[in-house]
């Protein structure tokens, strides 16, 4: 369990800081404010990875 939860946060802080950078770009783009729109599209996105990262290597791990 201890696994799959470390490789789990690894996985959710990669894509988290790729978000991170990625997100205010984009939305600078389409001019945006990337300070009041970024964090909560960034919140989004990093609970939704690691829920499914989770929940995806414990079930391939433990089936």
């Amino acid at each position: 369990m201890g696994i799959v939860i470390a490789c789990a946060i690894l996985i959710n802080m990669a894509v988290a800081a790729i978000a991170g950078v990625m997100v205010p770009m984009i939305l600078q783009r389409f001019n945006q404010d990337a300070a009041l729109s970024g964090s909560v599209i960034l919140t989004t996105v990093t609970d939704v990875v690691g829920f499914f990262t989770f929940l995806g290597l414990a079930s391939i791990l433990y089936l």
